[in-house]
């Protein structure tokens, strides 16, 4: 009993010095000046670039973006109309350019008369870091969830073959869709071991279906993730070799987001 009054009575006097020390304080000691965040203009509407993004789509070219089995070649994919779409028989297609973190948006469509079921429905994959060839990487996966039975780790806005989102915002095929990243590479030791690993925040057609989850490593088709030793990484879009009619996209932008030391 003595113990705890006495632990009592040096809390009370701890927090009697702590509040005199507020009191006797000025506001301008708590104030940080330093340093003043840049200056950028926003979009002139939520899904337009703003003033500091990279453009890595505006409609009428693919200048940055190559080939994913050979990033000398150029992406072959069909740009018209202010699109680009799928070009199923020229493989993947990446960014010229590699990132660490950054924040992405990307605008995707299914077309109004898709066929097939399941995974053979409008199936593409945003790749947030390609780390090899084919479909090597992390991905967030595209596919027609709107009223179409799949695997829940398979569905629109999951991280494929790992987290399940949060809710299915899907529209219906025909009408565009909104992916809105939010993407912190993962950090590995000198020897290569993780030390920290990737995270996502994803919006869907703005309702979150990612909140800042932690990966497991970058998706595998069968079996579980790993992770192994990669800095920074384009991003890819999938060629899906399911038969279905190929989609579209079109709109993305990215900003590069400052690496954090750990």
């Amino acid at each position: 009993m003595k113990v705890s009054l006495l632990v009592a009575a040096a809390l009370l006097i701890s927090g009697a010095q702590t509040l005199k020390a507020q009191q006797a304080g000025k506001p301008e000691d708590t104030e940080v000046w330093e340093p003043v965040p840049k200056v950028v203009a926003p979009g002139v509407s939520s899904t337009a670039a703003p003033s500091d993004a990279l453009i890595l789509f505006d409609g009428k070219n693919l200048d940055q973006w190559v080939s994913t089995d050979d990033r000398n070649a150029p992406a072959k994919w069909t740009v018209a109309g202010g699109i680009m779409t799928v070009n199923k028989t020229a493989g993947n297609i990446e960014t010229k350019r590699s990132f660490t973190n950054y924040q992405l948006h990307l605008e995707w469509r299914v077309p109004a008369n898709i066929s097939g079921t399941g995974q053979a429905r409008g199936n593409s994959g945003l790749f947030l870091a390609s780390i090899g060839k084919g479909d090597a990487g992390y991905e967030l996966q595209i596919l027609d969830s709107y009223n179409n039975k799949t695997y829940v780790n398979g569905m629109a806005g999951s991280i494929y073959k790992q987290i399940i989102p949060l809710a299915n915002p899907t529209r219906k095929p025909g009408e565009w869709q909104t992916y809105d990243v939010i993407w912190t590479a993962p950090t590995f030791a000198a020897g290569g071991a993780v030390q920290t690993p990737a995270r996502v925040t994803v919006l869907f057609n703005g309702v979150l279906v990612q909140n800042n989850v932690s990966l497991l490593g970058p998706t595998v088709y069968i079996g579980k993730p790993t992770y192994q030793n990669h800095g920074a990484a384009p991003i890819k879009l999938q060629s899906h070799g399911d038969k279905s009619e190929p989609l579209s996209f079109r709109n993305i932008w990215i900003r590069e987001l400052p690496v954090v030391a750990q």
